[in-house]
């Protein structure tokens, strides 16, 4: 089982900063992939981000260049780093991981992330 927790959305302009993280209950060498999605309003939820175990990272074209996805396996800790906030960044954001053995897919509550123009 793993459980994950996000912190870190907020309320900010556009053009500015947030950082998102993501700690997971199991060791991180259990968790093959782990990274983000988000969600807004009337749309499917997408891939915003992951990072592999071996720290290959995948972006969305949409984020890639102002987003950098990290992972701290002593503190089982993902982080999302967002700059350059759009209003289209709006959204809810959730922590996905997913296991090595069996790959199974955790999700986080999700955080929301609201950018204003």
């Amino acid at each position: 089982q793993v459980q994950l927790v996000e912190s870190g959305g907020g309320l900010v302009q556009a053009g500015g900063s947030l950082r998102l993280s993501c700690a997971a209950s199991a060791r991180t060498f259990r968790i093959n992939v782990i990274g983000w999605y988000r969600q807004a309003p009337g749309k499917q939820r997408e891939l915003v981000a992951n990072i592999n175990m071996g720290g290959t990272t995948n972006y969305a074209d949409s984020v890639r260049g102002r987003f950098t996805i990290s992972r701290d396996n002593a503190k089982n800790t993902v982080y999302l780093q967002m700059n350059s906030l759009k209003p289209e960044d709006t959204a809810v954001y959730y922590c996905n991981a997913v296991t090595v053995f069996g790959g199974q897919s955790y999700w986080g509550q999700g955080t929301q992330v609201t950018v204003s123009s």
